[in-house]
């Protein structure tokens, strides 16, 4: 059993039950419950309260045409889906790893080399083409360049760990960063670290070099 010691906050496990996170957020999000019991525990239970208080609202008038109205959006969305279930697989894995089964719906490029033990594969979510879902995949003792984030960075560690001076994340961790962190993810020995990460911006490097390849790589 993993030993997972890094979760998301109230607030965003919240937003999760009530549909309201982007794309790639609930993507990583939902990779980490696959692993985490203590958070499927903990949103079954904000879920259970969400009934209560819908038991306890008022009930709303509905138009005649309500049901209506809602199948043919049901059916407009029926191609959609059909089209998920077609999508290729993620790029492999070291032995004995897996892929959350929230990246079944999604595709893949190959690993792409980006610096020295480093390659990364942009992940397509189908419902949200435009969300920027990627995959990281850093050898033993590599490190990310220093940088903060001009936006929201939601982070699964699905394989390996890294340190970034704030703590050490391992699999199953679940990290979220923004313009107040300022940090380097070093991956620690004995193996490489692999994981999912989405922005709702780009990641602010320090270096001109690394700027340039996060800009190759649209990170």
């Amino acid at each position: 059993m993993m030993d997972v010691r890094h979760h998301p906050e109230e607030e965003r496990l919240l937003a999760y039950a009530g549909g309201r996170l982007e794309a790639g957020m609930r993507l990583v999000l939902g990779s980490h419950l696959e692993l985490c019991p203590y958070c499927r525990q903990r949103l079954r239970a904000l879920n259970a309260l969400g009934g209560l208080l819908l038991e306890d609202m008022e009930p709303a008038v509905m138009a005649d045409d309500a049901l209506e109205r809602t199948l043919a959006r049901i059916d407009a969305l029926a191609p959609a889906q059909e089209h998920v279930t077609q999508v290729s697989a993620p790029p492999p894995l070291p032995p004995g790893a897996s892929w959350p089964r929230s990246l079944a719906h999604c595709s893949a490029t190959p690993w792409r080399w980006i610096g020295p033990g480093m390659r990364w594969s942009r992940v397509s979510v189908p419902e949200s083409p435009e969300a920027k879902v990627f995959l990281l995949r850093i050898a033993a003792g590599k490190y990310l360049p220093v940088h903060t984030h001009s936006g929201q960075e939601a982070t699964q560690i699905l394989y390996g760990r890294f340190h970034d001076g704030r703590a050490l994340f391992g699999p199953g961790d679940f990290d979220t960063a923004d313009g107040s962190i300022h940090h380097q993810p070093v991956v620690q020995d004995g193996s490489e670290c692999i994981c999912l990460a989405s922005l709702s911006g780009r990641l602010r490097f320090d270096s001109p070099i690394a700027k340039l390849f996060g800009a190759l790589v649209g990170m």
